[in-house]
Parts: structure tokens; sequence; C-alpha cells
């Protein structure tokens, strides 16, 4: 009985087909796996996170701008459940996680508050504001003492004339009490400089998130209702 041998083109032609569909099988896994590992920019999820905040104006009536950091966010907790939302008043948000007095509170640049006042977007809420609440300083636990006072100055002279109540760090289990009693006590010492009111919350009792470092949507109203007192107060004294 006689065999058939393939034309030795034939044969070459079906190894070019093999070999180029393992090329293509090769980058395809690659790829994949190359997407299945990516891990998002944390610099601009921050910034979507700001933006969706922001875009939540709640209440009605005197206009309330807060400038902060991740609490200001809400930061684990749907925004509505956020502590800005209990504030009396219209109330609009510019906040950004990891945020702080000084610009070298965060990784993402210079997201310092002064710097954010400056920018077009919160010039435009800053016009007619009647109080700016200025919420932050546990992102400035490991700054220079000597940045954090400048950067306090930067922000009150971006915010001109416009009242201000400035609402200190509580303390957080994630981090050493005296780290967060020492921003606490510049932060008093510098509004007290300035004349800016001060809210102490080194002694407010939160309950927080498994981070320990984020209030949970109960901590949220406690530290807001702390705040809407103050603020109630200094809206009804203009």
């Amino acid at each position: 009985m006689s065999g058939t041998t393939d034309d030795p083109g034939v044969t070459r032609h079906r190894l070019l087909l093999a070999l180029l569909a393992l090329v293509l099988a090769t980058v395809a896994s690659t790829t994949l796996l190359a997407r299945a590992g990516a891990r998002p920019d944390p610099c601009a999820t921050k910034g979507e996170q700001a933006q969706e905040r922001g875009a939540l104006v709640s209440g009605t009536g005197a206009r309330v701008l807060v400038i902060g950091d991740s609490y200001s966010v809400g930061a684990g907790v749907r925004p509505e459940q956020s502590w800005p939302v209990r504030l009396p008043g219209r109330v609009e948000v510019d906040g950004f996680s990891g945020s702080g007095f000084t610009i070298g509170a965060s990784p993402c640049g210079d997201v310092s508050y002064a710097t954010r006042a400056t920018r077009a977007a919160t010039l435009d809420r800053l016009a007619g504001v009647d109080l700016v609440v200025v919420e932050g300083g546990l992102n400035d636990a490991d700054q220079p003492p000597a940045d954090l006072a400048a950067g306090y100055d930067r922000l009150m002279r971006a915010l001109g004339d416009h009242p201000v109540l400035v609402v200190g760090p509580p303390a957080v289990p994630l981090l050493p009490y005296d780290d967060v009693a020492a921003v606490d006590a510049r932060l008093a010492g510098l509004a007290a400089s300035h004349g800016t009111p001060y809210l102490s919350m080194l002694d407010a009792e939160l309950s927080f998130l498994p981070d320990l470092l984020h209030p949970d949507a109960e901590g949220h109203r406690v530290f807001g209702d702390r705040v809407a007192e103050r603020v109630r107060a200094l809206l009804a004294a203009r």
C-alpha cells in the first residue's frame, strides 16, 4: 500500500499559520493579563470623587462653602451621608481626599486648600458666599509646622474678607493622639493670630470605618451636627 506525503510548500504554509496563531494568542493573553493587573490612578480617582461630591448641593438659605479633605468628600460613605449635608444653609463642597493646608500633604501635587481656593471654579463659588468652613489637619500631621503656618497664611489671603470658620482634626485610632493634638494646637494658634473662629474636634466621639481613619455614617452625623451648631451661631450673628 502506498503512502502520501504532503507537499513541502503546504507543510511550510501550515507551520507558518500555526506560528502566527501562537503569536496572536500570546499577544492576546499578555494584553488581558496587563489589563487585569492594571490599577487605576489613585489621584485621578480622588479627582473624580471630588467632582462627584462637588456636584451635590444641599439645603437652602445662606450660602456656605466647605473646603476640606476626604472627610468633606465623604470617603467611605455615600455623598449624601457626608457631614456637610448636616450644615444649615445652601452648602457646596470643595473637597479632595488626602489634601490639607500644606502643599506636601498630598502625593497628588499641589491640591492644598489655598491653591484650590484660587481656582476659577472655587472663585465662582466664593462669590457671594456667607461663610467658608475650612475642615482638615489630619493630612498635615507629618508636615513641618512652618509649612502648616505658610499654608494657613496663603489660604487666609486667598479667602480675603470672606467670613471663615476653621474646623480642626478629630482624634483617630490610626494616628498617634499627640500628633493630631499638635496640629490642633497649631491651627488654634494660627486661627487666633488671624482672628478666625476655630472649632476643635479633638474630643469629638466619632465611630469609624474599618480603616480606623475615616468616620462611618454615624461618625459623619456626629461630626456634622457639631459643626452645624457653630455654623448656625455664626450665620445668626451676621
